[in-house]
């Protein structure tokens, strides 16, 4: 199984400048991949860029970024023009993100999004693989400049709408914060999909939150990550069937996030996550082998353990 890093700008009080660290610190423990995340703190492309020119091997993959905000375009350019700033291979990851980001931040509207994830893909998948001297879409007078940036096409997925458009246009299908029974489930869909569309099925990763040895701090910071997945269907049911029932239905009526943090036992953590001491995350990650995972992406806790260093040392590559 192949394990890279995720560096994302957390909303919370932690520094702004930590993802750049996570970044570089992933790079030297020799994973052979980082996302740079968007987020309201961070413009994907420019985080990539920025760790891209702080190390030197890892390859970079920007996102997943909301489609809904960015037009096909602007997200080929923007792989593209990173991949030229920083000589490496970058990717792009789309996804269609939540109406509290894309409302409520960017202020566009989030109507249609499987539609428009659906038509964002085919459209980035094509863009991604222009080659200089062309045009920089069809029918433009304007002509490519850069190499096309060589990374994967990702597609963020859970629902049964966005896994067919992974199946038809991904390279990867990307998944957030599952349980290895979820990624059982969700991987015999996206055969099924990919069949359907004459597809070879993309490769399956996960976000997945982790914490080796954690802290009191770091439990906290990944039960709060979870606790936004409290009211998502699929989720709601699945955390329900674990025996966190109670915090299910305070989510249902809106409690905020320390009532629900209160109601969140620390063993919620390691159901859709690695908690514990390294050797129970290691035999979680072959559970997520088993299930069919082809890829975990570390979301390692900072919390007590600045840019993850214990976590991703512990279970850095072989």
């Amino acid at each position: 199984m192949d394990i890279s890093v995720v560096a994302v700008g957390r909303e919370d009080d932690s520094p702004a400048d930590e993802p750049l660290r996570v970044g570089v610190l992933a790079d030297r423990l020799g994973y052979r991949e980082v996302w740079a995340g968007e987020g309201p703190t961070w413009d994907a492309f420019v985080l990539a860029a920025a760790i891209g020119r702080s190390t030197g091997q890892a390859v970079l993959t920007a996102g997943p970024v909301p489609v809904s905000v960015r037009d096909p375009y602007t997200l080929a350019r923007g792989a593209a023009s990173c991949a030229a700033v920083v000589g490496r291979p970058v990717g792009v990851a789309l996804g269609t993100s939540s109406k509290r980001v894309v409302e409520g931040v960017h202020g566009r509207p989030r109507v249609r999004p499987a539609a428009v994830l659906a038509e964002s893909a085919a459209a980035v998948r094509g863009l991604l693989h222009g080659a200089p001297g062309e045009p920089v879409v069809p029918g433009s007078p304007f002509r490519r400049r850069l190499p096309p940036p060589g990374g994967l096409l990702t597609v963020a997925a859970f629902g049964d709408r966005a896994i067919a458009v992974a199946a038809a246009h991904a390279d990867r299908m990307l998944l957030d914060i599952v349980s290895p029974e979820q990624v059982r489930e969700l991987r015999a869909k996206l055969l099924s999909a990919a069949e359907r569309a004459g597809r070879t099925p993309p490769t399956l990763a996960a976000w997945l939150p982790a914490a080796v040895d954690p802290r009191p701090e770091s439990l906290d910071q990944v039960l709060r990550s979870i606790a936004g997945y409290l009211t998502v269907p699929g989720y709601s049911d699945m955390f329900t069937a674990a025996g966190f029932g109670e915090a299910v239905e305070l989510a249902a009526t809106g409690a905020d996030r320390d009532t629900l943090l209160r109601a969140l036992p620390p063993a919620a953590a390691a159901t859709v996550g690695l908690v514990g001491d390294r050797d129970a995350v290691r035999a979680r990650m072959d559970a997520y082998a088993e299930a069919g995972l082809d890829e975990i992406a570390l979301v390692p806790a900072t919390a007590a353990d600045p840019a993850g260093e214990r976590t991703l040392t512990a279970l850095r590559p072989a």
